[in-house]
């Protein structure tokens, strides 16, 4: 009514929020960085004003209806994100260097994955499929929304990196695509729950889910990131070596090149795309070349995450969070202040972080779009004995929950260790 009125049409209010957003992602990075604020925090806040306004023509996205559109537009910004996440990290890789990072995937993520599904269980009272899923989907902690407490644009110094920055990105960097075999094994339960279970079930899950599609990220992210890194740098015909031509768009090209092929042979995507960004970044590690690249992602990721936060906002302002009951607010609060903070310190001891660091990196465990398209996927394929809605309302909620909670506590936290660190 008010558009008519106005004499304006759906598209007209489109595009008009369309350019004051760019022109928001584009200023406020800046604007906030020395505040308690984040960019995922104020444009979670716009999309819910603004869908509390009479304004009938705006694109509403319900992730119940809209399900494939959700997956896919979550699965872009996650890519995006992660080949930025890669490229960005100046520390090569090791055993040693990464330790923290291991013992964050390879401890952390499991006991986080199993605790969260076990406190699903007693407290919601989901199956244990549910359970298992919701536990999966929140599981990894997310390259898009931790631009804070992320390492920032790629440097020559393979040592400027602090612990906290370092750990936080390399593990959103890695668990987005070791979540995939949890969530895969959600899918086989509910599945095995009415056609009956078997050990052959269990053995496909531990050879082809964990082994078999891990390897196959793991071998065509490290193929595609050398090809590439080769042809960036050292190809001896002109027209192959882009670092020469200095184009950002090519990073699109890289990501979506190591993520298609690795789909196409049923291997985990995000893993390779992170592993060919990494690879890429240490074939010439010191070229200028990398910041180019890096800063097209993290244009087109602010992008992207600008509009699913901005339609998360009204998807809240239009009562998504109605199915939310006080058991699935608790879940979230538990993985937040208990269960995440808790494991996270455990599996650091006696690494290379200080205590302040530890803990930092054991209470940024940030949840964000990766959740989103877990869902959505595993909603995609088989039914679960749970609502939709209500799956989507507890979801939903634990990411607003990390965007303020996190967004408030990463400025003056990171701050604070950048000082402790200057001082010592």
């Amino acid at each position: 009514m008010v558009i008519g009125l106005l004499g304006l049409t759906g598209i007209d209010v489109v595009y008009a929020c369309a350019g004051l957003g760019a022109l928001c992602a584009a200023v406020l990075p800046t604007a906030l960085a020395k505040r308690p604020l984040s960019l995922p925090m104020v444009f979670l806040a716009a999309g819910f004003l603004v869908f509390l306004l009479p304004l009938d023509a705006l694109p509403s996205l319900d992730p119940v209806r809209h399900r494939s559109l959700v997956e896919h537009l979550t699965e872009v910004c996650v890519v995006v994100a992660l080949m930025g996440a890669g490229l960005a990290i100046n520390r090569p890789p090791g055993r040693r260097t990464w330790s923290t990072t291991w013992r964050l995937l390879g401890l952390a993520m499991p006991l986080t994955i199993l605790l969260t599904a076990a406190a699903a269980g007693w407290l919601v009272g989901w199956p244990p499929a549910v359970a298992l899923m919701v536990a999966a989907a929140l599981a990894p902690t997310d390259p898009v929304l931790a631009a804070e407490v992320r390492v920032g644009e790629p440097t020559d110094d393979e040592d400027d990196e602090d612990e906290v920055r370092f750990a936080l990105t390399s593990e959103a960097g890695l668990n987005d695509g070791l979540a995939f075999p949890f969530v895969l094994a959600a899918i086989a339960l509910t599945t095995a729950s009415a056609t009956g279970w078997s050990t052959d079930g269990l053995w496909h899950w531990v050879w082809s889910d964990i082994l078999v599609r891990s390897v196959v990220g793991l071998a065509v992210g490290f193929g595609v990131g050398r090809l590439l890194g080769w042809m960036f740098f050292q190809a001896a015909w002109k027209a192959l070596r882009l670092s020469e031509h200095r184009e950002g768009f090519v990073a699109l090209a890289a990501t979506f090149t190591a993520y298609g092929l690795t789909e196409l042979l049923h291997g985990y995507g995000f893993l390779a795309v992170f592993v060919a960004a990494c690879t890429i970044r240490n074939a010439e590690r010191a070229h200028g070349y990398h910041r180019v690249m890096h800063a097209f992602t993290d244009q087109v990721e602010r992008l992207l995450t600008a509009v699913i936060l901005f339609l998360v906002g009204g998807f809240i302002a239009d009562g998504g969070l109605a199915a939310l009951t006080w058991r699935g607010a608790v879940l979230g609060l538990v993985l937040f202040l208990l269960i995440r903070p808790a494991v996270g310190w455990a599996v650091q001891m006696r690494g290379n972080a200080t205590g302040k660091e530890r803990m930092a990196i054991a209470v940024f465990g940030i949840r964000g779009i990766g959740s989103f398209f877990y869902l959505a996927y595993a909603l995609g394929e088989a039914d679960f004995a749970a609502p939709a809605r209500e799956l989507w309302a507890v979801v939903t909620f634990t990411v607003l929950l990390s965007v303020l909670l996190h967004g408030v506590a990463a400025t003056p936290v990171t701050a604070r260790l950048d000082r402790s660190a200057r001082d010592g």
